[in-house]
């Protein structure tokens, strides 16, 4: 007699009806294993209660319902491939005008880029340029702000005080904004207990 008693999977083969190599010894050892014999019985009536269920067909739409709901990553490359050719025109002369257009822009920019590269120092100058005229037009702006907002009295103290003064006007102003927020609050929380 065998001393172990049958695996779940033997007894799988078993309950199935399964024939072949092996399978003798396990139907011998039935036969003389009692616990062995009632875990068959017990296998056999779930496979007939299951086999005697009802078969249900799902929704021909649970897949499409199912995927949908699916996160799916989409690789850089393929998206960069999707974009490009939802964008190339479809007849051959018109793919030919933009393929030609698009390599002539870009070997433009290439020379550009290579012609700004090797003049390294036309580059910092046009920096420069850029970042006065940018830092004078804001410079222009906030003075007309503060002008338009306050008047020249508070323009000329701003000047005199320098950075510390335009940094305690706009502390002044986000203090007072808050100030005002939190007490149309309270008076609105007033007005409901009320």
């Amino acid at each position: 007699m065998n001393h172990r008693h049958l695996l779940p999977n033997e007894i799988d083969l078993l309950v199935d009806g399964e024939a072949g190599f092996g399978v003798a010894s396990l139907r011998a050892h039935i036969l003389e294993c009692r616990d062995c014999e009632t875990r068959l019985c017990d296998a056999r009536v779930v496979v007939d209660a299951l086999e005697g269920l009802p078969h249900l067909a799902p929704d021909s739409r649970l897949a499409d319902r199912v995927m949908a709901q699916v996160p799916v990553f989409v690789p850089a490359h393929v998206a960069a491939r999707d974009t490009v050719t939802r964008w190339m025109p479809r007849s051959a002369a018109a793919r030919v005008a933009a393929i030609v257009a698009g390599t002539s822009a870009a070997a433009s920019l290439t020379l550009a880029m290579l012609w700004l590269a090797m003049r390294g120092d036309a580059v910092v100058f046009m920096g420069g340029i850029v970042s006065d005229r940018l830092s004078a037009g804001f410079a222009s702006g906030v003075r007309e702000v503060t002008l338009a907002l306050l008047g020249p009295s508070a323009l000329a103290a701003i000047d005199a005080t320098g950075a510390l003064g335009a940094s305690l006007l706009v502390f002044g102003f986000a203090l007072t904004a808050v100030g005002t927020v939190l007490g149309l609050r309270r008076l609105t929380l007033a007005g409901r207990r009320a």
